[in-house]
């Protein structure tokens, strides 16, 4: 079997926990500290070639100075001769998004208590003249306790000195304020603002307040600001989310006028935290000077089988020394980052897999006990993509990693739920699982 260990300097770099179109996000672990982190790796060339050298230097500077308890946290920067890493802080609680799939809507009091993290970082950022635009659950992360941490700072502006619009139109469109759409100039705060709105409706109800199946139609109820709160919605709420979710940039409450508002008010603690002196050298080091301060990368393997996982990552994916989460499946469904594991051998696992690809008409690219499975999006509009590994976690027993590449959430999750549906007889379930043949994943 392949016994593979991967080192990038003080760093032990483990499965991959996500992808985008310009880089991985590797689950990494620091030798020296012990401590679990997440590490966006970018290739060079890709970056060059696409002209994103700006772009990513101006995200990961903002990341840097946009330091609060409720934005993952950026610890430093390295590169190699042709990767660039950027060290995250690891956030054990999954997407926000998530929650609100497996539950279908949060209570009242969970969603007061996200929407006032939310707006604490928001308003964090914008004190520092930095606006995120791409405010969305999938952005949103939950840490073990429970507490947001806003993400992927990919499309966040600071306007030149001396420029109060921004003219970019950019984010989710169900998201996307109105005023951005209509291609004449915003204003970074105010369009954030109605973000948060809507993420504040979304999490009260469980769906989307503007939905449509075209953009036309989509854009036509944002720019009229029509939609309607579901019943259950207390009148404090309601109240809030139409101050929220007014299309006129100018009379939109700001979020001082958040922060008054009675509802959001209840039970608010605003979160205490110290300003930290912000130094860019490493990222200044990175792409200013690129041929010094290379980090060592290494790799070590016997060819012949799937990577093994180590230790460190088999407790942070069962969350503690509480291994039911790794055969579990019901508490993994949700998530785009899901697993199963198998007893069958490796090279039988992935010929399976292959096999029902196929079933369902998806493109099958597969090389090193590594799968990517592409198609057309249901809704026809983008390329659906999934990416699957196999891991080895003990003899004779293997874990089959499964996250999105491309696409949208919802179509992932049923996907996922149809692959393992046709999998089931390689998918193992320990002695005294309570999952029953009938359950899917």
């Amino acid at each position: 079997m392949m016994k593979g260990t991967r080192t990038v300097g003080k760093y032990e770099v483990g499965r991959t926990i996500g992808e985008g179109t310009f880089a991985k996000v590797k689950f990494a672990r620091n030798r020296e500290t012990g401590e679990s982190v997440a590490m966006k790796v970018l290739v060079k060339s890709a970056i060059l070639k696409r002209k994103m050298v700006d772009q990513i230097k101006r995200e990961i500077s903002i990341m840097k100075i946009v330091r609060h308890p409720n934005i993952v946290r950026l610890h430093e920067v390295l590169a190699s001769r042709t990767k660039i890493y950027i060290i995250l802080e690891f956030v054990t609680g999954g997407e926000l998004l998530d929650k609100i799939f497996r539950q279908g809507r949060l209570s009242e009091n969970d969603c007061r208590r996200c929407f006032q993290q939310l707006i604490d970082a928001v308003a964090h950022c914008h004190s520092k003249g930095v606006y995120h635009r791409d405010l969305k659950p999938e952005n949103l992360l939950l840490d073990l306790y429970g507490n947001l941490k806003v993400s992927d700072f990919g499309l966040s502006a600071m306007p030149q000195q001396g420029v109060e619009l921004l003219h970019t139109t950019c984010g989710t469109p169900n998201y996307v304020a109105p005023e951005v759409l209509g291609h004449k100039g915003y204003n970074g705060a105010a369009a954030d603002v109605w973000s948060c709105g809507v993420i504040l409706f979304v999490l009260m109800a469980g769906y989307l307040p503007f939905e449509e199946t075209n953009l036309p139609s989509l854009y036509n109820k944002i720019n009229a600001a029509e939609f309607s709160c579901p019943v259950w919605f207390s009148s404090g709420a309601k109240s809030l989310i139409h101050k929220i979710l007014d299309p006129n940039p100018r009379t939109r409450i700001q979020i001082e006028g958040i922060r008054k508002d009675p509802w959001f008010q209840k039970n608010y603690l605003p979160i205490k935290h110290r300003e930290e002196e912000v130094n860019l050298d490493d990222v200044c080091a990175v792409f200013d000077d690129i041929e010094e301060g290379y980090v060592a990368e290494q790799s070590k393997n016997k060819e012949g089988g799937p990577l093994a996982m180590n230790a460190f990552e088999m407790i942070t994916l069962s969350r503690g020394l509480n291994l039911a989460a790794l055969f579990d499946r019901r508490q993994d469904y949700v998530k785009q980052q899901t697993r199963f594991v198998s007893r069958q051998p490796a090279n039988v696992i992935i010929s399976n897999i292959e096999a029902v690809a196929e079933s369902m008409s998806l493109k099958v690219h597969s090389r090193n006990y590594k799968i990517r499975l592409e198609g057309i999006s249901a809704g026809k509009v983008g390329q659906f993509a999934v990416a699957l590994e196999v891991f080895e976690v003990a003899p004779s027993l293997f874990m089959v990693d499964v996250r999105k590449a491309a696409g949208d959430a919802v179509e992932y999750h049923k996907f996922y739920k149809n692959l393992c549906s046709k999998l089931e007889n390689i998918i193992w379930k320990p002695e005294g699982s309570t999952l029953h043949r009938t359950e899917t994943c």
